[in-house]
């Protein structure tokens, strides 16, 4: 499976925005984006001219990489997207947030996606009873995540209480930090999706 390797702070860079891919080290002074808050590279700092099509680009890259997701996966899941009834790309934004690994971090559970990801591939998780290792599954309203009792002694997953009083739960989840569980109460609506993102230039791009 392909995988991006390199410097995850180059992105925020590019995409002109925190993505928050480092967890709560993008809170502190070492944030490579707050330090030098413009694109990599020897023309980071030139001013560009900038088409309607990059515009959309950038959104659609931005979006993207915030959640972690390839291109052909993402693309895939637009046009999953575009066949559901209602609007496009609140229907993507809602398919993005139901990601397993992405309902891991919003629980509180991990500190970043990325480490989301890989906790949910190591088995650290139980959906429903049952062990999951695949991020890309999709929940349901009623499914109940929990961490078994063996597996509760990780670091990052301690933090849980801490981690889920600091930075809050959306209101489609229920997270219970001290019993190591959540609950998925409802489909999440454009509403509780706070990532600034114009998903309308992603239906535009993907449209041409």
């Amino acid at each position: 499976m392909a995988k991006y390797t390199e410097a995850k702070c180059r992105m925020c860079r590019r995409e002109g925005c925190k993505l928050f891919l480092k967890g709560d080290r993008c809170f502190t002074d070492k944030c490579a984006y707050d330090r030098r808050p413009y694109a990599p590279g020897q023309h980071g700092r030139a001013r560009k001219k900038v088409s309607e099509y990059a515009v959309q680009l950038r959104e659609k890259q931005k979006t993207r990489r915030a959640y972690g997701v390839l291109e052909h996966q993402f693309h895939g899941y637009f046009e999953k997207a575009e066949m559901q009834k209602g609007v496009t790309g609140t229907n993507l934004l809602v398919i993005l947030e139901r990601r397993l690994d992405n309902v891991v971090y919003r629980l509180g559970f991990a500190n970043s996606r990325n480490q989301a990801r890989q906790l949910v591939r190591h088995g650290i998780f139980t959906l429903n009873g049952h062990k999951v290792t695949i991020p890309s599954l999709q929940v349901r309203v009623g499914d109940t995540l929990e961490v078994p009792e063996k597996n509760r002694k990780i670091p990052v997953l301690a933090e849980a209480q801490e981690v889920i009083a600091r930075r809050g739960c959306p209101g489609w989840l229920e997270a219970d930090g001290a019993a190591f569980k959540g609950t998925v109460k409802a489909l999440p609506q454009r509403d509780d999706i706070q990532f600034p993102v114009n998903e309308q230039l992603i239906v535009e791009l993907y449209s041409k």
